[in-house]
């Protein structure tokens, strides 16, 4: 009829992965419907989930092949690799990496949250410096059993 809309057209994965490469993004396929998508020392895996559009999964700096994850130790940040390797974040960096995560949510069509929108978000928190303390009770040589 007169007031009869058009379909919305829905947007391929390959389509964004795509626009992400003319927004200035290295996109490099990791394995079956994940990628790997970089720019200015920042990397995040992005996964296609059928269905329900592309999913932003572990980002953070890159250090030699690998992500690495964004710790807050109460007193500073991290860069944390695995559990052995670890190296001190910098300013810059985490200015850098909230640059490279709002554009990709950007460029992807998906929506920013309040909370990511103020700042860079960590990946994970050790407020205090007891060694073994997320690792379970077996490693709370501290802790009383029995009680």
């Amino acid at each position: 009829m007169f007031f009869r809309r058009k379909p919305p057209r829905t947007v391929t994965f390959e389509e964004r992965l795509e626009t992400l490469r003319r927004a200035g993004f290295q996109v490099t396929p990791e394995d079956d419907n994940s990628v790997r998508v970089a720019r200015n020392g920042c990397a995040a895996v992005v996964t296609d989930v059928p269905g329900g559009g592309p999913h932003i999964g572990r980002s953070g700096w890159v250090i030699g092949p690998d992500i690495a994850l964004l710790v807050d130790g109460g007193y500073q940040k991290f860069w944390r690799v695995g559990s052995e390797r670890k190296a001190p974040a910098l300013a810059s960096q985490l200015k850098t990496l909230h640059e490279f995560e709002e554009d990709l949510r950007e460029v992807l069509g998906l929506v920013s949250l309040y909370n990511t929108s103020l700042g860079t978000t960590n990946d994970l928190h050790m407020y205090d410096r007891v060694e073994g303390r997320d690792a379970g009770i077996a490693n709370r040589p501290w802790q009383v059993r029995g009680r």
